[in-house]
């Protein structure tokens, strides 16, 4: 990929941020509202974005997981307006569109397994909802209205509606919100990291296993309905399961008639180098998949989730099966998002982006493995174009520990723009998942920055006098 020039269209930044304080974001902190001033991206070219004072900045998250082809893509913007153009709406009810139709067959063809049903939704969210009511009108059409019940794991994300949040594990994502009572039952995060000192990764991971199947057993088979696993527990940190664990849970949801859901949001579409994860990096093909993000790259909002047969199969033999599956969007199989979507995987696929992003994506591993010598770093994670550095999980510190790891982050990003890359702080984590055009070069670059940024952080919560090394 060149590196072409960013426009340098300047805004006025102070101006801009004034009125971002009517915009309530994501996860907001209202105490902040009225005095936030975050950075204003106003452009991006590739894996680059820059800000409103004109800022170069290598963009380490894609955005959010998503802009996997890069920003500014003429083919992209030509391909969405030609469609607007075209035909701007289609009721997805009583009609179909083309881009619609041509995109639910090719997400057919590139699925795993016998995934060749798709229902299209608007987001990542959406496509979880949409995955909870389908196991409940499914199993209400089998004659199984007790079997509802869904299993999920500490630390995974499945969205921000309020069926997505209620299966989410995140402990900062549950404070003064509501959930839906008895609906999920959470076991514990797979990582790895977190094993007994005298515990094997093999133990570590059969007794994972075995709390899913102890699980299923403790609320009965006949009330659970559903497993939901992120083959990679991405907002959590990036946290990679060990090696079988995900096949052998789908062999635990099998023995007791348990759908499996892989929420492929984040690690679909070349993340991990392959169109999805499931089978190619896991060896698991799931009952459903949900995805989006990186379906249109970003560049459009819009979400999957895809089915199998032998589920449509079940539902076509039973009574309960003529009920209409009541669920969907206004934008559901939107032309001008399936429009850009397929543009998206022609791009990956013409541009040998899958295969790119394996090669970089093993260097990019090994390039973040190198910080663990910075005494701060406490731990790596990640795989394919997926990282995780965690920092100050260990040391001593002369106040609150938590406060310090909370703010860690935000200190390292902070530094990290200064000289020029965006890093997602999550709590004491930085986590990038960069596009998958990325060079071997440009991610020297960006490692060379993100451990510039970690050593300014550490010299500085060492002067200010709250952490010591060991």
């Amino acid at each position: 990929m060149t590196d072409t020039p960013l426009r340098n269209t300047l805004y006025d930044t102070e101006e801009i941020q004034q009125k971002d304080n009517h915009f309530i974001h994501p996860w907001e902190i209202p105490s902040t509202i009225g005095n936030n001033k975050r950075t204003v991206i106003t452009e991006g070219d590739g894996i680059y974005v820059r800000d409103s004072d004109g800022n170069k900045l290598i963009d380490a998250p894609a955005g959010m997981w998503c802009v996997n082809i890069g920003h500014n893509r003429q083919e992209m913007a030509n391909a969405i307006s030609e469609q607007v153009m075209r035909l701007s709406y289609a009721t997805p009810w009583a009609m179909t569109n083309a881009p619609a139709s041509i995109l639910a067959d090719e997400l057919a063809k590139k699925s795993p397994g016998d995934l060749n049903n798709v229902a299209f939704v608007t987001c990542g969210s959406t496509a979880v909802d949409t995955a909870v009511r389908f196991m409940h009108y499914y199993n209400n059409a089998l004659g199984r209205p007790t079997k509802k019940r869904i299993i999920s794991r500490a630390m995974a994300y499945h969205g921000s509606t309020y069926v997505g949040g209620t299966l989410c594990g995140k402990p900062l994502d549950r404070h003064n919100m509501d959930f839906a009572e008895g609906m999920c039952h959470q076991i514990s995060c797979p990582n790895p990291h977190d094993r007994k000192e005298e515990q094997t990764v093999e133990e570590f991971c059969a007794e994972k296993v075995m709390e899913l199947e102890d699980a299923i057993l403790e609320l009965s088979p006949e009330n659970v309905g559903m497993f939901i696993a992120e083959p990679v527990l991405a907002s959590g940190g990036v946290i990679v399961p060990p090696d079988g664990y995900l096949k052998k849970c789908k062999d635990v949801c099998d023995k007791y008639d348990v759908l499996f859901v892989a929420d492929e949001v984040v690690t679909a579409f070349g993340r991990l180098g392959h169109w999805f994860a499931s089978e190619d990096v896991f060896g698991v093909i799931p009952d459903m998949i949900t995805t989006a993000k990186g379906l249109t790259s970003g560049y459009i909002p819009m979400g999957a989730l895809l089915i199998s047969d032998r589920l449509i199969n079940q539902l076509k033999e039973t009574e309960g099966g003529d009920n209409c599956f009541s669920n969907g969007y206004t934008y559901s199989g939107h032309p001008v998002a399936a429009a850009a979507a397929l543009k998206s995987m022609e791009i990956i696929e013409r541009e040998g982006l899958l295969d790119n992003a394996r090669i970089v994506g093993e260097y990019f591993q090994k390039r973040l493995r190198e910080l663990l010598d910075i005494p701060m770093v406490t731990e790596v994670r990640g795989t394919g174009l997926m990282g995780a550095v965690e920092c100050l999980n260990s040391g001593t510190t002369t106040g609150d520990m938590r406060d310090v790891a909370y703010d860690i982050g935000a200190r390292i990003d902070k530094h990290c723009q200064q000289l020029g890359l965006i890093v997602r702080p999550l709590v004491s984590m930085c986590i990038m998942s960069p596009p998958l055009t990325i060079t071997k070069d440009q991610i020297d670059e960006m490692i060379s920055i993100l451990r510039e940024g970690i050593e300014r952080t550490q010299a500085e919560i060492i002067a200010e006098g709250i952490w010591t090394p060991k």
